[in-house]
């Protein structure tokens, strides 16, 4: 028996959560928001119910995990940190370099720092949270568990930009995917519910939260993403533009006589999607009340935000050559029955067909919300890469022993 740590480390943030492994029980969870602000928010829940929160200065993530692993004794939870014998950090970008997760050495923390480039708001963050850990349980194992793994099986067709060759040769200019670990979880859980072998499944998984994904996922692999070398590309997201044609980069830098071309890049990433589209809130279930107040941009927003998931779904559709089915995960896919079905309703010529009475009843738990005589079954399936990286962790130690 043993105790691993699951890590997911933000700029300004750090939500965990530890497991009993290898059975896989939750022991403890939380979140430690706003670090390196004033006010921050410490958060732990523990066996029954129980709940701690604290508002407190917090400097930098090292403090956050001596905090967190101080609670942990404090509160019973552990004895000592010697019951801790691994931790598993999210980390967004692998680039080429990681097919699989990876025990974290010096290399690798080097590798992680280096590919920041293809994940700007996430990698330094990832790694802050790996040197926090390494600093305060330097013996224990540490695994790296990365977004971008389960994409590495995508074939060069889908991989591939059309530019010159060249600059994926030499500067590695390519889509990389992102929320790799979710779509894995998924599409597993998706398998077993279909009850036919791996290889004969054809399964597209959506992960819509303020960040979104669609991943076309066949014989248990990634084919496809639509994500591309950052995770700006693709659909529209909370405050990401997702897909966007590259003149009009220079175009909008003319006329709003933006000079830095990372200023733009820094629109497009946090000032853009349904928050740009609005101007209300990157929230989606702030738009939709705005939506039933008849807010003509809300409910505008809306129907871009589900436009740009469907035609990512036809796309894949005809990438498989067909699809068994199509899973809606994080916390709009689990818990927005409306933009479920404005994603789903205008697809009934696919075969498609929606049991709304289900569909309207399920927020955040397992359930299939298509009809019986649906051609495609249609699974919302909450995600828990935490117990993907928590697993991770268990296989890599296995193998050291």
């Amino acid at each position: 028996m043993s105790k691993t740590i699951a890590i997911n480390a933000g700029s300004s943030s750090l939500k965990w959560q530890l497991y009993q492994m290898p059975s896989e029980t939750v022991i403890a969870k939380g979140i430690v928001e706003r670090i390196g602000l004033a006010d921050s928010i410490f958060t732990i829940k523990y066996g029954v119910d129980q709940k701690e929160e604290k508002i407190l200065d917090i400097p930098d993530h090292e403090v956050a995990v001596q905090m967190l692993l101080d609670d942990l004794i404090e509160l019973q939870i552990i004895q000592s940190y010697d019951e801790i014998t691994g931790v598993g950090h999210r980390v967004v970008a692998g680039g080429e370099y990681f097919k699989d997760s990876t025990i974290i050495t010096d290399d690798v923390l080097a590798k992680i720092e280096e590919l920041a480039e293809l994940a700007p708001l996430h990698n330094p963050a990832n790694a802050m949270g790996i040197k926090a850990f390494k600093h305060i349980l330097p013996n224990i194992i540490s695994v790296a568990v990365f977004d971008t793994s389960f994409h590495t099986t995508m074939p060069a067709v889908n991989y591939m930009y059309s530019i010159p060759k060249e600059y994926y040769q030499k500067h590695g200019a390519r889509k990389y995917g992102a929320h790799g670990t979710s779509h894995r979880f998924v599409s597993e859980r998706a398998i077993e519910f279909l009850g036919k072998p791996a290889e004969e499944t054809k399964i597209i998984t959506c992960h819509i939260g303020n960040g979104a994904s669609i991943t076309a996922v066949k014989g248990g692999q990634s084919v496809d993403t639509s994500m591309g070398f950052t995770p700006l590309a693709g659909v529209t997201m909370g405050t990401r533009s997702g897909d966007i044609d590259a003149s009009l980069i220079p175009y909008l830098m003319r006329k709003e006589s933006i000079e830095d071309v990372n200023d733009f890049i820094d629109i497009l990433n946090k000032k853009s999607g349904i928050l740009g589209l609005t101007g209300i809130s990157s929230d989606m279930r702030d738009i939709q009340k705005a939506a039933a107040s008849h807010n003509e941009d809300a409910l505008l927003t809306i129907q871009i935000y589900a436009d740009r998931i469907r035609k990512y779904i036809a796309q894949y559709i005809s990438v498989m050559n067909g699809v068994d089915a199509i899973v809606f995960t994080a916390g709009v896919g689990e818990n927005a029955a409306y933009i479920r079905e404005a994603v789903l309703e205008p697809m009934s010529w696919f075969g498609i067909k929606l049991n709304k009475t289900v569909n309207n009843l399920i927020h955040g738990e397992e359930a299939e919300i298509t009809a019986p005589d649906s051609k495609v079954k249609v699974f919302v399936i909450p995600t828990d890469e935490e117990l993907v990286i928590a697993r991770d962790v268990q296989r890599l130690g296995q193998k050291l022993n």
